[in-house]
């Protein structure tokens, strides 16, 4: 006899565990940025790399980032009201939209920091000391995205996600730097250090137009992927009385998925029957999709002809 405990799926977090699970994401990334913060300041301060000046200035914008989350998370998380019957989800797309004009300042200011040192190039003070904290840098912010990747596989949550990308992007920028600080003390080509600042402004800037599409898209109520579509549609069609589906409709908002569609039924057969059908589909979908908000409309076969998928 096998007396291990089951081991539990993504699926089967409920809503508020995949809550808690957010707030405790958007606090580590505050604490996180707050320390990243301290010590790239000081490294910028004792060695005046522009590379770890941009590194600085996207700690900032982290800090501010991931403190919007901070508030954006706990308000999505509020439950439905009468003012609000859809719940609060969509907050967490909008901040990614204040992340997404966050971040770009940032770029915008480490991109013509980075002309002025092209122009202007200085020589790199105790490089030493800006490699230590760089590499120390990446170590934190690794162990971050990795419980944010963690988060966001349960939650699939846009503005842990969002958070995610930005410093996932940073684990790349100062690796950046490390280079530029490795080719300034050691070949003395002071002008590198310049030079992937303006890759790190440009990688910013795409890392923001990312966050802002995938914002852009919820605020819009964009329809799930195909395949998932497809995959909601295989599992209405798999109940032998359903004859057909049409007028799917789905969208998320926040951790809430919504999906609505007709189900076209014998049209002899009764209200209650037909009731019982549509029961015996939304506990398929819920056991796919649970938390989900699902609406199903019965439809007797044959009197609406729009497109449709047809049991063959």
């Amino acid at each position: 006899m096998n007396d291990q405990p089951a081991k539990t799926s993504d699926a089967d977090v409920s809503l508020d565990g995949k809550g808690r699970l957010m707030r405790l994401a958007t606090i580590w990334a505050v604490i996180t940025a707050m320390l990243l913060i301290a010590i790239k300041a000081v490294a910028w301060v004792m060695t005046g790399s522009v590379s770890i000046l941009g590194s600085l200035m996207d700690s900032l914008m982290d800090a501010m980032a991931s403190t919007i989350n901070f508030f954006a998370v706990r308000h999505s998380l509020t439950p439905p009201d009468k003012e609000h019957r859809f719940g609060h989800g969509k907050a967490e797309a909008l901040a990614g939209l204040a992340q997404f004009a966050i971040m770009t300042g940032s770029a915008v200011f480490l991109l013509f920091e980075s002309i002025d040192r092209l122009i202007n190039p200085r020589v790199l003070t105790q490089p030493t000391v800006g490699v230590i904290v760089i590499i120390v840098s990446i170590v934190i912010t690794i162990a971050l995205v990795a419980y944010q990747k963690h988060v966001v596989k349960i939650t699939e949550s846009l503005a842990v996600s969002a958070d995610e990308l930005h410093y996932r992007g940073d684990v790349l920028m100062n690796g950046a730097v490390l280079a530029a600080l490795f080719a300034s003390s050691t070949f003395g080509l002071v002008r590198v250090d310049a030079i992937l600042g303006v890759g790190i402004a440009g990688y910013l800037g795409f890392v923001a137009s990312q966050i802002a599409l995938r914002a852009y898209h919820e605020l819009m109520d964009r329809e799930f992927e195909p395949d998932e579509r497809d995959k909601i549609l295989s599992i209405v069609m798999t109940d032998s009385e359903v004859i057909s589906v049409h007028d799917l409709r789905t969208r998320q908002s926040g951790l809430k998925k919504f999906i609505q569609f007709h189900l076209e039924l014998d049209p002899q057969m009764t209200l209650l029957h037909a009731h019982e059908i549509a029961d015996r589909v939304e506990a398929k979908l819920l056991a796919q999709y649970p938390e989900a908000d699902i609406i199903i409309h019965q439809d007797p076969a044959g009197l609406e002809m729009p497109t449709r998928l047809e049991r063959t």
